[in-house]
Parts: C-alpha cells; sequence; structure tokens
C-alpha cells in the first residue's frame, strides 16, 4: 500500500485558520494527514457517512452561548457516527487589518456577530466611535479585506488566521471573557469506544416517552441512583409537533464501567429511542470520582447473587 492511499482523511470547518482547524491541530493522528474544510457541521458529518472522510472534528458546546445546537440536532438524527474524542480551544480574539493600517485609522469592523458580542467591552473602550459590518464567519471577517469584498477597516478573527495570510495585527486578547472556551468533538464511523481510561466521558441522546409530571426526573433517576453525574443536560425540540423535546446528554464514565452500563440498560428500558454517541476520554482528563456503594465490583457482586438466587444456589 502506497503512503497516498494509507492517508487518513478528516473534514474541519474550514478555510484556513478557524478554530476548528486549532482543534484538529489537537489530535496527534491527524498530523500529516488530508484536512478537508467544509461549510458546515452538516458537510462535515455527511463526509464521515459518506466515506469522504475518516472523521469530522465539529464544535458541540461553548462556554459562554451554550451549546451548538446545529451540531446537537445533527448528531441526533444522521445514523452511524460516533464521538471519539473530545478537545478544548481557547476562544480568544485579535483585530486584524490590511498591512500598513494602525488602529487609529479604524472606524469600521467586520465581525461575525458572536465574535462581535464577545469583544464588544473591548471595543466600546477602544474604538468608542466604531461602527460593526456583519461577517458571516469569523474567517470571512479577515479575508473580506483580503480580497477587497469588505469595506471594512479592520476585523475581528481568530489569531490562527496570522499563520496563513499576511495581516496586520492590530491588537490582541480583544476578548471580554479571557475564560471563554470550545469543546470540539471528533466524529468517525460506528467503531468500538476506546478502552476507558478512568477519565471519560459518555454523550448520549435521549426522548422522554410521553410528557406526564416527572418524566425528566424519571430520566435522571437513572443515572443518579447509579452515582453518576452529568456534565451536561440540554434540551432540543424533536420537531414533529410542539412540547416534544429530546435531551442531550454528557454522563462522568464509560460505557465498559458497570454503572455506567447499568444506567444504559435502565435508560433503554425507558425512553422510546436512546442515541449512544460515544464514550471517549475527557479533554481535560480530569479522573472521574464517584462513591465506593457504586464501583464495578458492587454492580458485579450484585449480579452474581442474583443469579444464585435463580439457580437456587445456598446464601451464605
Amino acid at each position: 500500500m502506497t503512503d497516498a492511499a494509507a492517508r487518513r482523511t478528516y473534514s474541519y470547518l474550514g478555510p484556513a485558520g478557524t478554530f476548528t482547524e486549532a482543534a484538529l491541530a489537537q489530535v496527534p493522528e491527524a498530523w500529516g494527514q488530508e484536512w478537508r474544510p467544509v461549510r458546515n457541521v452538516g458537510e462535515a458529518l455527511a463526509d464521515v457517512v459518506e466515506a469522504r472522510s475518516d472523521a469530522a472534528m465539529i464544535a458541540i458546546e461553548n462556554s459562554v452561548d451554550g451549546g451548538v445546537s446545529t451540531a446537537q440536532d445533527a448528531l441526533a438524527t444522521m445514523p452511524g457516527l460516533r464521538i471519539v474524542g473530545e478537545y478544548l480551544v481557547p476562544v480568544e480574539f485579535v483585530l486584524v487589518a490590511r498591512p500598513g493600517t494602525r488602529l487609529e485609522d479604524v472606524s469600521l469592523v467586520a465581525a461575525h456577530p458572536v465574535a462581535y458580542a464577545q469583544c464588544l467591552q473591548w471595543l466600546t473602550a477602544t474604538l468608542p466611535a466604531h461602527a460593526h459590518v456583519p461577517a458571516s464567519s469569523n474567517v470571512a471577517s479577515a479575508m473580506g479585506l483580503l480580497d477587497g469584498t469588505s469595506d471594512a477597516d479592520a476585523a475581528i478573527a481568530p489569531p490562527g488566521i496570522l499563520d496563513h495570510h499576511e495581516l496586520e495585527l492590530l491588537a490582541s486578547d480583544i476578548g471580554d471573557n479571557p475564560n471563554a472556551v470550545t469543546r470540539f468533538v471528533l466524529v468517525s464511523r460506528t467503531v468500538a469506544a476506546p478502552p476507558p481510561t478512568g477519565a471519560d466521558k459518555t454523550s448520549l441522546i435521549a426522548e422522554l416517552p410521553d410528557d406526564h409530571p416527572g418524566a425528566l426526573l424519571e430520566m435522571l433517576e437513572q443515572f443518579a441512583t447509579r452515582g453518576i453525574n452529568l456534565s451536561l443536560l440540554a434540551s432540543r425540540p424533536i420537531g414533529d409537533e410542539l412540547g416534544r423535546y429530546r435531551f442531550v446528554i454528557d454522563a462522568d464514565g464509560h460505557i465498559e464501567n458497570e454503572r455506567m452500563a447499568d444506567a444504559l440498560l435502565g435508560l433503554r428500558r425507558f425512553s422510546p429511542k436512546v442515541v449512544f454517541l460515544g464514550s471517549y476520554p475527557r479533554a481535560d482528563r480530569a479522573v472521574v470520582h464517584y462513591p465506593e456503594r457504586y464501583s464495578d465490583d458492587v454492580f458485579v457482586e450484585a449480579r452474581d447473587w442474583l443469579r444464585g438466587l435463580v439457580s437456587g444456589e445456598p446464601e451464605d
């Protein structure tokens, strides 16, 4: 097999210089492989399903704006996908311009509306008389300066744009929240989960069986009664009628943990539809702690005890 034939392809939201590209750069096995820029999350995941790519990097959650609804909905409705890893990228912004531009020359700033909102305090303090022209993406705001399609004097963009294009850096770290971070996930076709590390996360999407008092509590009890912490619980409309929602869930632990497996069995019995998105190492590598009564040994012993009762073995 030639090197070209062995190369893997990774789809990501392009063009070069995006936060998604920065997330993909954190994947060692993607280094030196084919990176395929796409225009949206749906296209990235379709690349995987239709075998144009081996995996896709997509944004799933932002610490400021919450869950990325387009990604959550796509994962809920496109079969044959599995999350195999997660990566965190700090949300940092720079102000860039055409070469030779000075900060005092700036009066019109191009920016994606979300980026503009996250830099508004800095802009108000530094460029109080500025005006804003919306851009379709963080990278498009800067590209418009170079290709002449934008009348803006400067653009708000990710720092990675400077690695690919000749632009004047007018200011760095202009975001108003220094702790802002975006969580990305690497999605492949359905595969077995990587082995548990002790610092794992399991992602699911589940629907409630019907709309009745306590239905959500019953779903959450599948995890609470087994000592499993939920790091994410978000609702998304199913879309077939008003009042019908699916829930996006991130649970601490791995499907090979006895407590997680038991919770998934309970959830499967309760919910009319459960989509298992994957068990994978946490990006922060934080070890999952739980009370001893929820250890694997306790679940195994309880199952052996029940088997003994069924088979008529004498109890100790």
